[in-house]
């Protein structure tokens, strides 16, 4: 990335990382946590370590990839003013291309890894509809981010797949888990902006309803997998915190809304569901 740091110099840096950078903070998280903990759970020894970290610079450079794609076809907030800002949006296009590309090219070839197109079609048809709902308008904000979150936690998918060598039952689990809490932080973060003036209990029960449902709904999916046989039940455990925080934030007294602050407690439930979740799968319950 040399030459995107010269051609950063004429421009105004924090404008310029626009280009190149994704500016979703969340989606760093829903991206490199189900990632981890899908390598955790498959391979704790990591035996087949440098084939995880191929996939997670192949998966870090096609996220990135988005970014500079969107702002060369006009469909980025940020559009290119100036030839600087021109030649940015293409250095990074070519240096995220060839180096997602070359991990991607080493693991088909030397791991024979083809599950990883699939997933990867997968992903593209998610990041396609999300783009397409974007484009909807502000009342479809929160399924374009659900859509994404779907491609994004496929990188747990991933990884549980390069960490086995087996692409089966347990790879789609681990992916659905993940989306899960990342759809309820979603929908949490979504709630508590949509809310930030609701003052009484009645009013965040009015406008909380779908965000209580979806709760009750997840459970209830994690529940009647794991009475299948098909998570451990330590699983359930794992959503533990985020659903207590999603409850009692009901009945606790009106606060301003702090937006960094949620940002970094959302970060601090995705470790300690991380951490719980790979433990489920080395400690499971019956």
């Amino acid at each position: 990335m040399a030459n995107v740091t010269a051609t950063l110099h004429p421009l105004t840096r924090s404008r310029g990382r626009a280009f190149f950078l994704p500016r979703e903070h969340g989606a760093w998280g829903m991206l490199l946590v189900p990632l981890i903990t899908g390598a955790a759970a498959g391979n704790p020894r990591g035996e087949r370590i440098v084939w995880v970290l191929l996939f997670a610079v192949a998966a870090l450079g096609l996220f990135c990839l988005r970014t500079p794609v969107e702002a060369g076809l006009g469909i980025s907030p940020l559009r290119p003013q100036t030839d600087a800002e021109r030649r940015l949006i293409y250095y990074s296009l070519y240096t995220y291309a060839s180096v997602s590309g070359l991990a991607l090219l080493l693991l088909l070839m030397w791991v024979r890894a083809y599950g990883l197109l699939l997933l990867g079609a997968a992903a593209a048809i998610a990041f396609l509809l999300q783009t397409l709902l974007k484009r909807l308008g502000r009342e479809s904000r929160m399924n374009a981010q659900l859509t994404g979150a779907i491609a994004l936690s496929s990188t747990s998918a991933g990884a549980y797949y390069l960490a086995t060598g087996h692409f089966d039952g347990n790879a789609a689990i681990i992916w659905l888990a993940n989306w899960l809490f990342a759809a309820n932080q979603i929908h949490y973060v979504q709630l508590r902006i949509h809310t930030a003036r609701a003052m009484t209990l009645r009013e965040r029960f009015t406008k909380g309803r779908s965000f209580l449902l979806h709760q009750a709904l997840s459970l209830l999916a994690l529940g009647l997998i794991w009475r299948a046989g098909w998570i451990p039940g330590l699983i359930l455990l794992a959503f533990g915190p985020i659903i207590l925080r999603g409850s009692l934030w009901f009945f606790e007294s009106s606060q301003p809304l702090r937006v960094h602050r949620l940002g970094v407690s959302e970060l601090l439930y995705a470790i300690v569901f991380g951490i719980s979740f790979i433990a489920s799968f080395h400690h499971p319950l019956g």
